[in-house]
């Protein structure tokens, strides 16, 4: 966990114009001046911008907060959401530094600050991360884990030891707490439950700061007994016990096995079994939230595919080895990433090394739904919607009483049972590559090479907008080929923030913009934000994930970019612009936007290219960010479409020209059009060979989104037995009987191409009638 967080105003080198105050008016933009980000590559930003909109640096810290300075100076105050404050003080490098609170929620969180404690007239942002996603650097290490979660049980009872950065501290001396986390009801009057993570008791006090603390842990007072999950704090031995918002370093939340009472210790597995009949008894009262989530993927395969709204499950990872602790016999798990509507509850769905989903009804390490989503859900900060928290209450403690300490598995299997795949239908695909070439969601595929800033995907009903900017190829002699690239996308739906992916100036990566503002992804590679998650694992590579399941993929290959649109069948019939209609009818997709359909067969590049500048966005609704001169004077200044430019509509293949054998060669099969179109246009190997291998993988990502079909989980006879776990389209499942026990029904079924299964349900009896 990465618990703190640094204020650092930071003094911007830029020009400063008069007219307007920054003040309470961060983002606002004026004929005169500016107080929105672009001001500083702009060079118009109001003359106290710098002063009054804070940049922040880091800009992220966990949910559970805290920081520690050295020297303080001048005292201010940080008030975050406009409710909680926080003390803060200038450093000896003029830095303003605040203490990050408590927040039980993730995203971009705003901030003021004030240096009289009553005008709050500076202003800024930082982003609260899920503890799991923060970085194990700055977290109170566990060391051996799996002991801390599970002492008091056989083969335990050693010394826990606890490792820290002893310099994140900045003291001589630590304190080290138990913090535990609960929801409980604080009224009366109110049925609803508030998160709750309370101070318990200290560990040690006044401990020398060694980064490093061993101890025999007692079983819990009476007092503390019901508290089952929680933190370690380590602070300055300064600080007061409990003390809220200080500077801390926080370990990752976990099951207190090792605090629990001595009834615990005394006999683990009948303190758990009642522990889980009475979280049975609970169940059972609580709204049905299985009927809300959506199914899972049929295959590994569309599991990885979907990302638009599946995501890995970090706990089960192929590229991490699969170390799945819970899922055993899983090679990988996915979650969903959209939290059900009504309960905010998860999706879960694990994978075994054939690509088949494992399920509960065969393996207890079959994939299990969440009641509360792992990663929380808006408006969070209440339950069962807060992050990491809410899960650990509802679905993890539970799988502890049940599963690991006590052998009542079924009985949370019975409450938490794998949704099979029979409902699901996998997301259609569009695609952008190269210079540029396009595929529609139906599979047409066309080169249209417009310069300008055109609709990608443009759905009024599901008020989902992707733009799309191309710009003129330079070739390395530093001269203009007649052809354009993808050099931007931009997207927002409904409500949520303008997301844009562009190419750095560089052409050397991909930048990320937030409401025309950069994002760095230097500390987090995920991002919540309003309306939509972003995933940047590496400077080549951007997800953005829209709320509806809309996925969005931008890859930067050879200095151009590849953006892959994945839409749910939702969005069938509501979609025009660039990558077609999606209604499984390639023939239509040449729709203009006066409405007239232009047929592909026989259509001449000119009549493509003449279609594709017709979906041209509009000064009024452009996504974009124009914050260079480069970019005003080429694109907000000029028309969306330039009707200047004419690109190469097509190029022969010289026999003298020196790149035609070595192109021969490489561009071959699918894809093979594009692969020499763009080698010949950039006079460049590596950027055709950059094509086709993204062409490639457009290819093996519609293979991998086939849909399958699955006739669904068949149990095992009572008293028998059943051969085979995979329940797809031509596969036959074979059912046998216990010795004693006479066979009725169909030895073997097989899934047919109608989601039935062939024969009767097998049945195990006794010979007496």
């Amino acid at each position: 966990i990465k618990p703190i967080l640094n204020f650092w105003i930071i003094v911007l080198c830029v020009c400063f114009l008069p007219g307007h105050t920054c003040s309470g008016r961060c983002g606002y933009v004026w004929e005169e001046c500016s107080c929105h980000a672009t001001c500083v590559s702009l060079l118009n930003c109001c003359a106290d911008y710098s002063q009054s909109c804070l940049q922040v640096a880091p800009y992220s810290s966990s949910m559970l907060g805290g920081r520690y300075c050295k020297r303080q100076f001048l005292s201010l105050c940080c008030r975050f959401k406009g409710e909680i404050e926080s003390e803060g003080f200038i450093d000896a490098e003029g830095h303003a530094r605040c203490i990050t609170p408590l927040l039980y929620e993730t995203g971009w969180v705003p901030f003021d600050v004030s240096t009289d404690g009553i005008h709050f007239n500076q202003s800024g942002e930082y982003l609260s991360v899920h503890p799991s996603r923060t970085d194990p650097a700055f977290e109170v290490a566990l060391v051996n884990g799996t002991q801390w979660q599970n002492y008091g049980t056989a083969g335990t009872a050693r010394l826990l030891e606890m490792t820290w950065n002893s310099s994140l501290i900045g003291a001589d001396r630590v304190n080290i707490e138990l913090w535990g986390y609960r929801e409980v009801n604080i009224s009366t009057e109110s049925t609803s439950l508030q998160a709750e993570l309370s101070y318990l008791y200290s560990l040690g006090r006044s401990l020398p700061n060694t980064g490093a603390f061993s101890f025999t842990p007692e079983p819990a007072k009476e007092t503390f007994s019901a508290w089952e999950l929680g933190n370690i704090r380590i602070t300055a031995a300064s600080e007061s016990d409990g003390a809220r918002d200080v500077q801390g370093l926080w370990s990752q939340a976990h099951v207190l096995a090792w605090h629990l009472e001595q009834a615990f210790r005394d006999d683990s597995a009948a303190w758990a079994r009642n522990k889980c009949v009475q979280w049975d008894a609970l169940e059972k009262t609580l709204p049905n939230f299985l009927d809300e989530i959506i199914d899972c993927p049929c295959t590994l395969a569309q599991a990885r595919a979907d990302t638009g709204r599946f995501h890995t499950d970090y706990s089960c990872d192929i590229e991490r080895g699969s170390v799945c602790t819970y899922h055993p016999g899983s090679v990988h798990c996915v979650r969903a990433i959209q939290a059900s509507p009504t309960h905010g509850s998860g999706q879960q769905c694990c994978y075994d090394s054939t690509g088949a989903q494992v399920l509960t009804g065969d393996s207890t390490g079959g994939s299990t739904p969440d009641r509360a989503h792992d990663w929380g859900s808006p408006p969070y900060r209440k339950p069962p919607r807060v992050p990491g928290y809410s899960h650990w209450l509802y679905d993890v403690t539970s799988y502890y009483h049940c599963c690991l300490w006590s052998d009542y598995c079924h009985i949370y299997l019975s409450h938490r049972p794998s949704s099979g795949c029979q409902a699901y239908q996998p997301p259609r695909a569009g695609a952008v590559l190269g210079d540029p070439h396009f595929i529609t969601f139906d599979g047409l595929s066309y080169t249209f090479n417009g310069k300008g800033e055109y609709y990608l995907v443009s759905s009024p009903d599901k008020e989902l907008s992707v733009q799309a900017r191309t710009e003129q190829v330079k070739l390395k002699n530093g001269t203009s080929a007649k052809a354009t690239r993808l050099s931007s996308v931009a997207m927002k739906e409904k409500t949520s923030d303008v997301i844009e992916v562009r190419l750095a100036e560089d052409l050397d990566h991909l930048q990320v913009l937030r409401n025309q503002k950069v994002l760095a992804f230097t500390e987090q590679r995920w991002m919540d934000l309003h309306g939509v998650f972003v995933f940047s694992p590496s400077p080549q590579n951007v997800t953005v994930m829209f709320s509806s399941g809309v996925g969005v993929e931008v890859r930067r290959h050879e200095g151009t970019m590849a953006v892959t649109v994945l839409l749910p069948t939702e969005f069938t019939n509501h979609t025009q612009g660039l990558l077609g209609q999606m209604n499984s009818d390639p023939s239509d997709d040449l729709l203009t936007s006066q409405g007239v359909v232009i047929t592909s067969d026989n259509t001449t590049p000119e009549e493509i290219f003449t279609f594709g500048a017709g979906w041209n966005i509009s000064k009024e609704t452009s996504l974009f960010t124009y914050d260079s001169k480069y970019l005003l004077d080429t694109y907000l200044n000029q028309p969306t479409h330039d009707p200047a430019f004419i690109p190469a509509f097509s190029l022969p293949e010289r026999p003298d020209d020196p790149l035609v054998a070595d192109m021969l060669k490489m561009c071959f099969g699918d894809g093979a059009p594009f692969c020499k179109y763009d080698t010949l246009t950039t006079r460049s190997l590596a950027v055709g060979n950059a094509t086709l291998r993204a062409y490639q993988s457009h290819s093996a990502l519609i293979q991998d989104l086939e849909p399958v079909v699955s006739c669904g989980w068949l149990p095992t006879p009572r008293n028998g037995k059943k051969t085979g776990t995979t329940y797809l389209e031509g596969k036959t499942l074979s059912f046998s009987c216990n010795a004693g026990y006479l066979f009725y029904g169909s030895p073997e079924r097989t899934c047919v191409d109608d989601g039935t299964w062939t024969g009767e349900q097998p049945y195990c009896i006794t010979g007496w009638f």
